[in-house]
């Protein structure tokens, strides 16, 4: 019995190589995708598929990715955009999320990271669709809404950084994120340091979320299981505790 679709995917690229690696790999990862080599193209099959998500090459033979998003918006179609960008330049970035982009990748990229991007992205819109703000990973919940977090119903002061680093984590609850890539989502275009930044505020964050204590109906008094992990030489997850 073949899988159920997990969403319509519109993938731009003017490069033959790329469209078809692609489209190989979404089919794998179970999404159903049309294809185009240029802008026009790209807005006449967006129209006509009305897509889950669009995958955008900003660089195309006629007409831009940013302006292929601008004309789309214009038409009423909402769907979030992921950019692919040859270039890893601050304004491309910049520009992308101006014109309504929801996510960039820069070339080269891996496979493997696309699809999980997409799969976060996808996640993020379909919550908004549902009108449900609140992020959960076991007893840990983000308002999105009021910016409140709690954990076993305390709550947890955070500042901005760290409540952008925690919603990150939690956006892609069960998947490693290295440093890099919690850099560029976090801190984006403002921040030119080192990784080191990232170990100080998943340290921050473990001792505000995972340090709690929680007393039981009986009186005792116990640590919350973490929820913060470690893959060392990889980066950092969060997740749901394993059964004991």
């Amino acid at each position: 019995m073949s899988k159920p679709i997990e969403a319509k995917i519109v993938v731009v690229d003017d490069e033959p190589s790329i469209r078809e690696l692609l489209v190989a790999s979404l089919h794998f990862a179970g999404f159903e995708v049309a294809t185009a080599a240029s802008g026009s193209e790209a807005i006449e099959v967006i129209e006509k598929n009305q897509p889950d998500l669009v995958v955008l090459d900003v660089m195309l033979p006629d007409i831009d990715g940013f302006t292929v998003t601008r004309r789309i918006r214009q038409e009423g179609i909402d769907a979030p955009v992921l950019f692919l960008t040859a270039r890893d330049d601050t304004q491309d970035k910049v520009m992308g999320l101006t014109v309504g982009g929801d996510d960039y990748v820069t070339k080269p990229f891996s496979l493997e990271e696309v699809v999980a991007r997409i799969r976060a992205i996808l996640r993020r819109t379909r919550e908004q669709v549902e009108d449900d703000p609140i992020i959960r990973v076991a007893d840990l919940e983000i308002n999105e809404d009021s910016h409140d977090v709690t954990r076993a119903g305390q709550p947890i002061e955070l500042s901005p950084t760290e409540y952008k680093l925690l919603r990150y984590l939690m956006d892609n609850e069960g998947r490693v994120l290295s440093k890099a890539q919690i850099l560029d989502h976090v801190w984006q275009y403002d921040w030119g340091g080192d990784a080191a930044i990232v170990e100080s505020y998943i340290s921050y964050l473990r001792k505000k979320v995972d340090g709690l204590e929680v007393t039981d109906e009986d009186g005792t008094r116990h640590k919350v299981a973490p929820l913060i992990q470690t893959k060392r030489g990889i980066g950092y997850m969060i997740r749901e505790p394993k059964a004991a």
